[in-house]
């Protein structure tokens, strides 16, 4: 019909050929008959192709005249590209897909492929996940052309503008994360942990909670630092103080629930805002008033941490002050989320390595998330590396950290400090296969790796910081966060770890450690959202690579 532009062909064939490849890996069950035509629709528009010509074309390399409206104009290497993509064998696990269909981002996305997929009787999510085998029972393995044979209807009917945009919000990264955290333990699946739990860490403590807030300057730098801290009196010096550093154009209120558990329980948390990347700060930027992101932000967001902490010892010494006397500011743990779980790390010893840094950054022709952006940032600092690190930290959480590209190959290894990483396994912004996953098996020190399948970027947020969500578009970078209410058993989980980890730096250490074990982490899994806590990443996982 020649509907399509010249330069059109090869993305209509090829972004029809990622929606089926994307939708072949839901199947889960034996369908009854087979599909014999796929037909294309875009508008008013439809191009029938049958599927005998599809296996044609995949088994001898030569495409039929029935398919030249999508592939005369392609380059010879462009030809090559689609035939390799019709042959593609993909070994997934069925066990793993049944999985994975079962938590909130699976159904989540069964439920957008299926707006793809046309079908009178409006059953397709139903029909994507009782009828498609492929991996169960082909032993080559999944493929687009059996995916296509499996399809319960004589004509399989893509929505061609619908299938670019459920496509373009997934890639083979995400798949490859999901792999490997349904990968880590498995055996617990098919057990039930024979522990017993002292009580219940999420639930609060009996201290009323009460919140000062102070603006804090500093002359040296010029930079004026608000700060909340929420504390109790049943606060002492036995137990560390909690400091947050939240990420790029953020508030500090954005794990307010946290700072409320901790402090209900005796804890002293202190979160702090970073003036050069806060929330106000980005809409300055938005306006055209100030660049983004400066790169001596990567320096002034540590300092600020250390700055904070010097003003903490000397409310701690001063007479009539309500927290005299409560500020183990020697004794502290750091928690970061996103950009700030980069900067935690960075306090926690994290060699900041600019060269490597710009080596990265310089030969990506495209960066793949808004995480790799940030950290190309730093490319323009002055020095080889920084290291930034404050003693005064004993300990570190990072939420979703930026650490794929900031701390180069070794950066990472001079973390001497237990550490443990949160990594949400449907996260767009800091994708964790990248960003937590491969730093975290570059850290030496005692560790934990926290996975939230199924969670994203900003799961582990505070609801009155994600309101926002409901009208955000879908796209490859950014939407379809899981939050508020869907995400509550996700909050629930990081109250848990958070009071175990502020634990390990006080004498009741032991009484919390079963709360950071892969036994616990299986009892708080919810049918929604499995959950992993792994010390290793442990053999025969998926295998992680560089991106």
């Amino acid at each position: 019909m020649g509907i399509f532009g010249k330069g059109k062909s090869i993305k209509v064939f090829t972004g029809l050929l990622s929606t089926l490849t994307l939708t072949q890996i839901l199947a889960t069950n034996t369908p009854v008959k087979a599909a014999e035509t796929v037909v294309v629709r875009f508008g008013l528009f439809a191009e029938s192709i049958p599927v005998t010509d599809l296996k044609k074309a995949a088994e001898t390399g030569e495409f039929p005249r029935s398919l030249d409206l999508f592939t005369r104009r392609l380059s010879e290497q462009q030809r090559r590209t689609v035939i390799r993509a019709l042959r593609i064998r993909v070994p997934l696990n069925v066990v793993t897909i049944s999985r994975l269909l079962n938590t909130q981002i699976g159904t989540t996305i069964l439920n957008d492929l299926s707006t793809a997929v046309a079908r009178e009787d409006q059953a397709g999510a139903t029909a994507l996940r009782g009828s498609l085998v492929l991996g169960a029972n082909a032993p080559q393995g999944l493929s687009i052309l059996s995916f296509i044979a499996a399809y319960p209807s004589k004509t399989l009917e893509v929505n061609l503008p619908q299938a670019f945009q459920v496509a373009g919000s997934l890639n083979n990264a995400f798949w490859r994360t999901q792999q490997f955290l349904l990968a880590i333990n498995p055996q617990l699946d098919a057990r039930k942990p024979n522990i017993s739990l002292p009580f219940d860490p999420s639930e609060p403590g009996n201290a009323q909670v009460q919140v000062l807030n102070l603006s804090l300057n500093d002359q040296k730098r010029d930079r004026q630092i608000p700060v909340d801290i929420y504390w109790s009196t049943a606060a002492t010096q036995e137990k560390p103080v909690i400091v947050y550093t939240h990420g790029m154009g953020s508030v500090r209120t954005d794990l307010r629930y946290i700072a409320e558990h901790l402090a209900s329980h005796g804890y002293i948390f202190v979160a702090l805002e970073h003036p050069g990347s806060n929330q106000t700060h980005t809409d300055l930027a938005l306006k055209g008033k100030t660049r983004f992101l400066q790169p001596q932000e990567f320096l002034d967001r540590p300092r600020d941490i250390s700055f904070v902490l010097n003003e903490l010892e000397r409310l701690n010494q001063t007479t009539g002050n309500p927290l005299q006397g409560k500020l183990a500011t020697n004794n502290t743990m750091l928690i970061g989320y996103s950009f700030g779980g980069g900067t935690a790390l960075t306090v926690a010893g994290g060699e900041l390595q600019i060269t490597g840094i710009r080596e990265r950054c310089q030969n990506k022709l495209a960066i793949s998330s808004f995480g790799e952006t940030l950290q190309c940032v730093a490319q323009e600092l002055p020095e080889k590396s920084y290291q930034l690190q404050d003693n005064r930290v004993k300990q570190v959480m990072a939420l979703n950290p930026t650490a794929s590209i900031m701390f180069g190959e070794t950066g990472l290894t001079q973390v001497k400090i237990p550490t443990l990483i949160v990594a949400s396994s449907a996260d767009k912004t800091t994708p964790a296969l990248t960003e937590q996953i491969v730093p975290f098996s570059k850290i030496l020190s005692p560790k934990w790796l926290v996975g939230i399948i199924g969670g994203t970027h900003l799961s582990v947020k505070d609801p009155s910081a994600t309101l926002d969500q409901a009208k955000k578009p879908n796209t490859p970078l950014t939407g379809g966060e899981i939050v508020g209410e869907q995400a509550a058993d996700v909050r629930k989980l990081m109250k848990a770890i958070a009071l175990a980890m502020a634990a390990q730096l006080t004498p009741e250490a032991s009484k919390y450690a079963i709360f950071l074990t892969p036994d616990y982490a299986q009892l708080a899994s919810t049918n929604t959202f499995p959950f992993r806590i792994v010390t290793q990443i442990p053999p025969g996982a998926v295998p992680i690579s560089k991106q």
